[in-house]
């Protein structure tokens, strides 16, 4: 909050990129179109080449899809004023993905901006577990690979928070499309939906950006921002600094925070591969899932 009123009290500029991108829209409408459409393409190919494409093309799309949900959850769609309706669009851009995420993650996402690294809040700190057997090269190899089911069942364990009602609707309307995808284009078409979400959150260059936002691969630097071409894909999560100090900026105008503030944000350590960072993280015996910054939730500041 300190850094966010001296850097909008210096550069007020920043002020007028604070609005919602409704562009946003049509971008995730054609996103989910395109999946469509490549389900029906995949319904009668060989297993091998639907399990290729699903890594290959799916997984991109999918990932990013998870990215534009991001998106929504910061209400860039629709505005603040209209926050039922990026609840709503939330779960459209969900589909493609084949499980229920919008909502929840709005839920613990919010608490990850509010209490960055507090303990048993923030669910994107790995549990004691993580960091304890994941402390090998292959061990920390798998546990790329198994990302996303971490993140989905993390917060059962560190912040479980009763069941919405709006969790409940986006899983019926998620079971539902994906029993409409499985009865109109069958088996292969409903396997690579979920093979594209699985692969592409777990080894695969865009999840560079899993381990390059939070770990601290240099003491003393919490966050980090990536400027690399992927950016193009992920609606700019890699300028992840300049999201933490702004999140009612949407990631198209994150670069514009970035040249505006260029003497605070080109001098703090940042990354330009998400690949380079897999490897550093699996290679690196400093490095493991125990390497975040995690906060008592009353304010005292450990590194694991």
């Amino acid at each position: 909050m300190i850094l966010f009123v001296f850097l909008t009290a210096k550069y007020p500029e920043i002020k007028s990129l604070m609005k919602p991108d409704p562009n946003l829209i049509w971008i995730i409408l054609m996103m989910v179109f395109i999946q469509l459409v490549a389900f029906y393409l995949v319904k009668d190919l060989d297993w091998k080449w639907v399990v290729f494409w699903a890594y290959v093309f799916g997984s991109c799309i999918n990932h990013s899809m998870t990215l534009a949900i991001h998106e929504i959850a910061h209400n860039f769609t629709f505005g603040h004023h209209k926050t039922l309706w990026n609840r709503w669009f939330g779960m459209v851009a969900n589909l493609p993905i084949g499980v229920p995420y919008s909502i929840s993650f709005k839920r613990y996402h919010m608490d990850h901006h509010r209490y960055l690294g507090a303990d048993g809040i923030d669910v994107d700190i790995p549990t004691d577990f993580e960091g304890w057997f994941f402390c090998t090269t292959f061990r920390k190899f798998v546990w790329v690979i198994l990302q996303p089911l971490f993140y989905a069942f993390r917060p059962l364990f560190i912040n479980p928070k009763p069941i919405s009602n709006l969790e409940i609707i986006n899983t019926m309307v998620q079971i539902t499309f994906d029993i409409l995808v499985y009865y109109i284009l069958g088996i292969k078409s409903l396997i690579y939906m979920l093979a594209a979400t699985l692969l592409g959150l777990g080894l695969h260059p865009i999840s560079g950006h899993f381990i390059a936002e939070h770990y601290m691969f240099l003491k003393g630097y919490e966050t980090y921002s990536y400027y690399g071409p992927l950016n193009l894909l992920t609606f700019n999560v890699g300028y992840h600094n300049e999201h933490h100090d702004f999140p009612n900026v949407p990631g198209k105008n994150l670069p514009l925070v970035r040249k505006i503030a260029a003497e605070y944000y080109d001098n703090l350590p940042h990354y330009n591969s998400w690949v380079k960072v897999l490897y550093d993280f699996v290679m690196d015996d400093t490095i493991s899932p125990y390497s975040r910054m995690k906060r008592p939730p009353k304010g005292q500041e450990v590194l694991e």
